[in-house]
Formats: structure tokens, C-alpha cells, sequence
């Protein structure tokens, strides 16, 4: 499906492309700025994740991407970039690799990135790349750029979700999420290792503290304002540098949907060399 208007950029939300990963089919969506078609040069990236339960279309439908990219370029808020959705909700839910024979997370970076920016007119280089995310995104967006600061100039959790604090809940959590699958002790571990934030913050490496500008945002009345509190509470400690925003609000789209234009002027601002 595609949708545009005169002067606006264009979003299609139901392209695929093949994965060796995961074995099969993967969707996409993408925004494509205004000026894409009528000029030759390449543009920054903004890869924006989706929340548990949507798809690749949930930032075009619920998100409106495109009515909010279209006004924040129209008004010189944001640079011109294309913008990449992938689908996390096909096969199992989520960004993480999980066990051996589910790798989202390495689908994202060694075949999905590389897909994406040998497809349109991309600048593939750290410092015109960004992740941001909501909810379940916004915890991929955490350990995306946590894991791979080398990949991105800015992150933009919205409404995160950070992971569990202790080895017993990461336990109870993926049995609870994925009722057929048995975990052992390692597979455990290794899970709150790679996907607790809080856990991947006390351990990041000296030199990786101010990798990535970290825009981090959640609504006062969001069930997972704590886990975002704390994240805030252990980069304060470790000294790394955020922006860190509290703002009125619950687990909403339209929460998002005012959030999204700050997520497009702080990625710009990397874009353009702040």
C-alpha cells in the first residue's frame, strides 16, 4: 500500500524482503522524504521500531510516520531521512536473539541493515544512522545501540521496555512469554546479560560511555516509568550522557505520536553536526 500527497514524502508499508536467519519472508515499511524521487542524493537513516502486538505497519497507521515527518521537514525541524520499520512480530515477538534458532537481533544488523541501505539512496556510516523505538522497541532501540554503539550517532527510547532487574525475573518472564520453550540456567543468564538495560549499563565498557546520544522519554503515567527512572539513575551514575524526559502521559499512541517529532530534530541535530 502506498500513500502520499503533493509536496509529501511517501510511505509504503507492506514490502519483503528475503531472510537466511529466520528462514522465510520478512516485511518492512518505509518512508521515503519528499524530495527522494525528484533528486539523486543519498539521505540519513532512521530505523524506528514498533511496540508489542503491531507490526511493521504500526507506525504508519497508529504512528502517523509520515503526516509528522512531512511537517517536521516542511518546517525545518528535521532533516530529510528516510525512515525503515521492520516487523518483529512474525514467528516470535521481539528484537532479541532468542536461543539458537531465533536471531532477531543478528537479522537486524548482519541482513536487514545491509538490505535496507544497498536498496534506497542511504549514508551508511555511523554518523548519519539512528534507532528509536516504542515500548517493546524501545527496549530494542536500548540494546541495539548498547550492544553495537559503533552503528549509531543517536538512540530514542520511547516508553522503553528495560528488561528485568534480577536473574529470577528474567526467568519468570520467559516463561511466561514463551510458554513452549524450555530455557536452561545459561540460556537464562545469557538472556539477562545481553537484555537487562540496567545490567548492560553498569557494564559498558569506559570508552563507549558517550558513543551515542541518548534521547530517552516516558509518560508520568506509564507502567514502565520505573524501569526508565532507573535506566536514568544508573547513566547519572556511570556518568554518560542523555536526555532523559518525563513528560504527562500514559502507554499511548498519542503519547508517541508527540514524541516522534522530538525523536526527528534530535537525530537531525547528529545528522547535521550539532
Amino acid at each position: 500500500m502506498q500513500t502520499s500527497f503533493a509536496q509529501g514524502g511517501k510511505v509504503y508499508d507492506e514490502l519483503t524482503m528475503e531472510s537466511k536467519i529466520l528462514i522465510g519472508s520478512r516485511k518492512y515499511a518505509i518512508y521515503l522524504p519528499p524530495d527522494y524521487e525528484t533528486s539523486s542524493r543519498s539521505y540519513p537513516v532512521l530505523y524506528l521500531l514498533h511496540g508489542g502486538g503491531d507490526d511493521q505497519t504500526g507506525w504508519v497507521q497508529f504512528g502517523e510516520v509520515k503526516h509528522i515527518a512531512d511537517k517536521a521537514i516542511k518546517e525545518g525541524k528535521s532533516t530529510p531521512m528516510i525512515i525503515a520499520m521492520p516487523d518483529a512480530n512474525t514467528g516470535i515477538r521481539g528484537y532479541a536473539n532468542l536461543k539458537k534458532d531465533w536471531r532477531y537481533e543478528d537479522f537486524f544488523f548482519e541482513e536487514f541493515i545491509p538490505f535496507i541501505e544497498s536498496k534506497y539512496r542511504i549514508k551508511a556510516e555511523k554518523r548519519y544512522r539512528a534507532v528509536a523505538g516504542l515500548s517493546m522497541g524501545g527496549g530494542g532501540t536500548f540494546y541495539f545501540a548498547l550492544h553495537r554503539p559503533d552503528m549509531f550517532s543517536s538512540a530514542c527510547p520511547l516508553s522503553a521496555s528495560t528488561g528485568s532487574l534480577t536473574l529470577e525475573a528474567t526467568k519468570e518472564r520467559l516463561d511466561r512469554y514463551y510458554k513452549d520453550e524450555k530455557f536452561t540456567d545459561k540460556e537464562v543468564e545469557d538472556y539477562f546479560n545481553n537484555y537487562s538495560v540496567v545490567e548492560l549499563i553498569k557494564n559498558l565498557p569506559e570508552e563507549q560511555k558517550n558513543a551515542v546520544r541518548w534521547y530517552i522519554d516516558c509518560g508520568d503515567d506509564d507502567f514502565l516509568y520505573e524501569g526508565n527512572s532507573l535506566v536514568h539513575i544508573e547513566m547519572r551514575k556511570r556518568e554518560i550522557k542523555h536526555e532523559f524526559r518525563i513528560r504527562d502521559g500514559g502507554h499511548t499512541w498519542t503519547y508517541w505520536r508527540e514524541s516522534l517529532p522530538h525523536v526527528l530534530e534530535f537525530t537531525s541535530m547528529a545528522f547535521h553536526q550539532y
